[in-house]
């Protein structure tokens, strides 16, 4: 039994390599002529969706500045989440007029409190706008968080919440180099499947803010975790489209953004460098610390002149919303 088994093994290798060759190949030629990862056999196209009605995808990111619901959570001891300020409800009625305006197929907010009050103000605030997909990494004990709502399909959704950063060059009162974990569910990805030819990676950020040294250092080792798994992604396939959008808390120039775009792959640009536009403080523009950035193999599929500094209501009306004004961009997802 040990001969005849094997002997059919050794007959078999030489066709199993051959067989895994020409796999190899085909999934090879695919990914150079769509530029993305194979459409995943495992993810089903839910039943609300079709793939072509979406020709061209609009992305929005906004800082809505301590939108919190009504109500107290227990386990979150801050004020301004344990009584709510006696404006919520017309900024909740401003944000909605603003995003009946912009009309975009995903939204990407920072300091919202959760994708469960999301999704309630979705249906009872814009429910036309057809949102069906909710998603965050929320902090067990805060109430910033960065939540996306999507009209487009998900696949896999990648957390760094509990990853251990560096502070580089920062030490604590014993002399330990210090690290933190506070904040790090303030970053996700999560893969955009619009259609079997057209996908891409979706990064969501609001990373720490403040001046100085040790904040720009904390910023820095966040952004050191984003691009090592972001750079291991582009390794199965150099050809990835990737999107960094979000609050960076940093300007164009700056050590932080400069890390962010990267000297190797994925490299991501500034489609609004040298653009002049800000998106902060609402009521008195000085700088833009809010960033939508494709990388370089997502550039030509991003609509000449789309990216701005939105400003679908009134100024006064955006200032009642926010301290942040939103960024939009639009794509070109299929050829037809």
């Amino acid at each position: 039994m040990k001969q005849i088994y094997h002997k059919n093994i050794t007959w078999l290798i030489p066709t199993l390599i051959l067989l895994i060759c020409i796999s190899c190949g085909k999934y090879t030629a695919e990914n150079s002529s769509t530029g993305n990862d194979h459409y995943s056999q495992a993810t089903a196209t839910p039943e609300w969706y079709n793939p072509e009605s979406v020709d061209t995808l609009t992305v929005v990111t906004w800082n809505i500045e301590h939108f919190v619901d009504d109500f107290d959570n227990p386990y979150i001891d801050n004020e301004r989440e344990n009584k709510p300020t006696a404006d919520m409800e017309e900024r909740r009625t401003l944000l909605a007029k603003a995003l009946q305006a912009l009309d975009a197929d995903i939204v990407v907010f920072q300091e919202l409190e959760s994708d469960s009050y999301l999704r309630i103000l979705a249906e009872n605030y814009f429910p036309e706008l057809g949102y069906e997909i909710f998603a965050a990494l929320e902090s067990p004990d805060w109430y910033m968080n960065v939540v996306m709502m999507s009209r487009v399909p998900l696949g896999v959704f990648y957390s760094y919440a509990h990853a251990n950063t560096p502070i580089p060059g920062q030490t604590d009162e014993e002399g330990r180099p210090e690290s933190q974990t506070f904040i790090n569910n303030r970053m996700w990805t999560a893969e955009i499947l619009v259609n079997p030819d057209y996908r891409f990676t979706l990064t969501g950020l609001h990373l720490k803010a403040g001046r100085g040294e040790r904040n720009e250092a904390w910023r820095i080792g966040q952004i050191d975790l984003l691009r090592e798994h972001l750079e291991s992604l582009v390794i199965s396939n150099e050809q990835k489209n990737m999107l960094v959008v979000g609050d960076l808390n940093t300007p164009p120039g700056s050590r932080e953004f400069n890390r962010l775009l990267g000297d190797q792959p994925p490299h991501f640009f500034d489609p609004l460098e040298r653009s002049g536009a800000f998106s902060h403080p609402s009521d008195s523009l000085f700088w833009r610390i809010d960033h939508i950035l494709p990388n370089r193999q997502m550039g030509p599929e991003l609509a000449p002149g789309t990216v701005q500094v939105a400003e679908p209501l009134n100024r006064e009306q955006m200032i009642r919303i926010s301290d942040h004004l939103p960024i939009v961009a639009r794509f070109v997802t299929t050829d037809k």
